[in-house]
């Protein structure tokens, strides 16, 4: 198995989608389901989108550090996939879906898009309310180096870019990764469960520009430095609008 990716590039001054491949391919979401779980949250909590500290704290961490003891505590509160289905409807998402039924606690399985992802992000920036789009994006653009789990999270869009990006990473079965995400059994599902996963999600540019959604499998055994590298080499040869190109080092 060579690399797999599915890649959407969306220009938000022009409307138009700048590169799509695989747009429509369903990968394992990984952490970027951090994303619908943090909407799921607000949805109902107009119209202050008032967040009690203790919440705060949990999104801050799950959005900037991709903290999975966040990710789960809210998966357990806002029932599973149920969350999935609900932000599905509200969004008008069309490939993303729930975990399969043998593994329902594992939300790294949710299957998603880049062209969905794209749909996630317009909505935040387009419509959702503007405490939402504050909250969400203002971590987003203040992700940190590593996430709780010691992993080095500045692949793919932050390597390539200069700072003013805003990203949401997501990787899976590598070796020390998290447990909700390295089972190697394989569940009956048209998504790979079981190759490592990488993926590079966010925004370039002034003003948020242009959304980035790269998402990718590597060959089961593939270090977590080399499929970091892959995807920075292949997040930096798409055309970005409003893209500035980080200084090379």
């Amino acid at each position: 198995m060579t690399l797999t990716a599915g890649i959407a590039v969306f220009d938000r001054q022009t409307g138009q989608f700048v590169q799509q491949q695989h747009a429509e391919h369903q990968f394992r979401s990984a952490s970027v389901v951090k994303l619908l779980i943090a909407l799921d949250f607000f949805w109902d909590r107009g119209p202050e989108y008032a967040v009690p500290e203790e919440d705060r704290a949990r999104l801050e961490v799950m959005l900037r550090s991709s903290d999975d003891d966040a990710a789960s505590y809210y998966w357990d509160q806002r029932d599973g996939a149920a969350l999935v289905e609900r932000m599905v409807g509200r969004l008008g998402l069309t490939h993303t879906a729930g975990p399969p039924a043998t593994h329902p606690g594992f939300w790294g399985y949710v299957a998603i898009t880049a062209a969905d992802t794209v749909r996630i992000y317009r909505y935040l920036l387009e419509e959702a309310p503007a405490p939402v789009r504050e909250f969400v994006m203002g971590q987003l653009h203040q992700a940190t180096r590593n996430g709780t789990d010691g992993f080095d999270q500045y692949f793919g869009i932050p390597s390539v870019f200069a700072p003013g990006f805003s990203i949401k990473q997501g990787w899976s079965g590598f070796q020390g990764s998290s447990g909700y995400n390295t089972d190697k059994a394989k569940p009956e599902s048209v998504v790979d469960l079981v190759s490592e996963a990488l993926h590079t999600t966010g925004t370039v540019g002034a003003d948020d520009r242009t959304i980035v959604a790269v998402y990718t499998l590597h060959p089961c055994g593939t270090p977590y430095e080399q499929a970091y590298a892959a995807v920075t080499q292949l997040t930096a040869a798409l055309t970005v609008p409003g893209g500035v190109r980080a200084a090379a080092s």
